[in-house]
């Protein structure tokens, strides 16, 4: 017992006197084969230790290992698990058929004209090699192929015995199916054993019932929502629970990937499609909610009297909607081991052409930005601009869509509205008449004195005239009647509402007409025959 803990005590003061020689955040030597080999064996060696006395600090020095693997072909969300895999199979397998002479392994790497590129441990096809490309370019460490044939190198030689010098591998204890299977089901099909089949049916029926319990809940849930006071819960709980129900099962079946113990292609394409569920799960979640902000900030703006608000609401909206879809798509393949990152730098080349053909787009979005800016117009107005005429019905990202009197809809580029003018009729203070009233030759001075004194008293009484500006005048001898200048303005909010008032005034001016004994002229000519057929010309006119 004593011994035990004397042991114990002198591994532990030498792990942390090592590790504090090194520093916490020393970096993992790779400059060189010799360097790696050293860099991964000690870290196992310390991972080893760690299993045995249960230091959590030491066992996480497998991360040290890890490091010294190239695992640029394995996705980011996978990576981690397979690369602890692959460190333990490699010092496993290591630890049976050498022991190493790290003066063997060479450390000089050569020039930059002719570097060292590979180097292989004798007798095996485990091999280190430089690193060309990425952002651990000129780098040692084992090589894609050695981390992917990582298993299949354990296979061969699990039955072998730890050679002595060695560190007795990394205490891997195989997986417990293997001990309470029967032999038939690690025969394989399609490169997957019988038992990963029946595995994989029995996880796809675990995702698909964990789907139906989280929108068994989700019911419940709604239920109790229902019977509170707010209706946000139950907003809450209608967006979100079927996108948590797709999370779920993804999670379910991402998590069995480590139990079944997929390789090679098979967790290749797996894995890769549950890593797209779960990218398509959260971007649901995150635009759900984004949807749940916009229906709050449209409350809210409901609640005020300036109509601008509205727009800048659909205006947030629809950016928070398109943030999220374009930050979560780049995001999910990132995480699936495409390097967003480098091909957005890659397309510099053609940055140029893509802003030249995005120049309209990104002059109406511009301009989209001036209308909230300079609110010449809003939702509902009645407008008149780029030679069209019309009700505004939506102001969007790229254009202005007006509804036109004849039902139509017009879409309008917002670059467009932005640099030419724009007649607001919905926002004028009055709205102008402007009639010519003919009456006959025949109407004597004194009745149309007293016409035009009746008009103007007509337009004083109506509630919805300008009191301070208005002209009824006798102002010109037509072609068959005596002109009378009608001009007014009205002060009323719609057109509609400026048609029923000009009716009103019109038939007050006919009434009156009709009481001062005042006809109204229509077009008339006057023909002057000098003879007909049949009879002489008047003196002076024959021909």
């Amino acid at each position: 017992m004593y011994r035990l803990l004397l042991s114990f005590l002198i591994i532990s003061l030498f792990s942390y006197a090592s590790a504090a020689a090194k520093g916490p955040l020393a970096p993992v030597k790779t400059d060189s084969p010799r360097d790696t080999m050293r860099s991964f064996m000690e870290a196992m060696d310390e991972y080893k230790k760690g299993l045995k006395t249960g230091d959590k600090r030491l066992q996480e020095k497998i991360d040290d290992a890890v490091r010294c693997l190239d695992l640029s072909d394995i996705s980011a969300l996978s990576r981690q698990t397979f690369g602890r895999e692959t460190a333990i199979f490699l010092k496993e397998v290591i630890d049976r058929v050498i022991v190493i002479d790290y003066e063997q392994i060479p450390n000089d790497v050569g020039t930059p004209e002719s570097p060292l590129l590979r180097w292989r441990l004798k007798d095996t096809e485990i091999t280190i090699t430089r690193v060309d490309s990425g952002e651990r370019i000129g780098e040692y460490l084992f090589s894609a192929r050695t981390c992917e044939r990582a298993e299949a190198f354990y296979d061969k030689v699990e039955h072998l015995p730890f050679l002595k010098g060695t560190g007795g591998g990394a205490g891997y204890k195989g997986p417990w199916l293997e001990r309470y299977l029967p032999e038939w089901t690690f025969k394989e099909f399609g490169k997957i054993a019988y038992w990963q089949w029946m595995g994989l049916l029995v996880t796809i029926f675990l995702g698909l019932l964990m789907r139906f319990l989280i929108k068994l809940i989700g019911q419940f849930l709604l239920f109790l929502s229902k019977r509170t006071v707010t209706e946000w819960d139950d907003l809450l709980v209608e967006k979100l629970v079927n996108p948590v129900a797709l999370l779920a099962t993804a999670g379910v079946w991402f998590a069995s990937l480590n139990l079944l113990k997929f390789r090679g292609i098979p967790l290749t394409v797996l894995t890769f499609f549950i890593q797209g569920l779960l990218a398509v799960a959260f971007i649901w979640i995150f635009y759900r909610i984004a949807e749940l902000l916009t229906l709050y900030l449209e409350k809210l703006a409901v609640k005020t009297a300036n109509k601008i608000d509205d727009q800048v609401v659909q205006l947030v909206s629809r950016s928070i909607k398109i943030f999220v879809l374009c930050l979560g798509v780049l995001l999910a393949l990132q995480n699936m081991g495409i390097q967003i990152f480098s091909l957005i730098a890659g397309l510099g080349l053609g940055g140029l052409a893509l802003a030249l053909a995005a120049k309209d787009s990104l002059a109406n979005f511009f301009g989209s930005i001036m209308v909230m800016l300079d609110r010449p117009f809003r939702v509902g107005d009645w407008i008149i601009a780029g030679g069209e005429e019309g009700t505004v019905e939506d102001i969007g990202f790229r254009s202005t869509r007006i509804r036109t009197f004849y039902n139509s809809l017009i879409s309008i580029p917002n670059s467009k509205i932005a640099t030419s003018g724009v007649d607001n009729m919905g926002l004028r203070e009055y709205r102008r008449v402007k009639a010519n009233i003919g009456i006959t030759y025949d109407t004597p001075p004194e009745k149309i004195e007293a016409f035009i004194d009746g008009i103007k008293d007509i337009i004083k009484n109506n509630p919805s005239t300008r009191k301070d500006y208005y002209h009824v005048v006798f102002t010109d001898f037509g072609p068959s009647s005596l002109d009378i200048l009608l001009y007014f303005f009205l002060k009323v909010p719609d057109w509609a509402t400026e048609l029923v008032e000009r009716q009103k005034i019109f038939i007050e001016i006919k009434r009156l007409a009709a009481s001062f004994g005042v006809s109204f002229a229509f077009p008339t000519q006057s023909l002057h025959v000098e003879t007909f057929p049949g009879q002489d010309f008047p003196p002076g006119k024959r021909g």
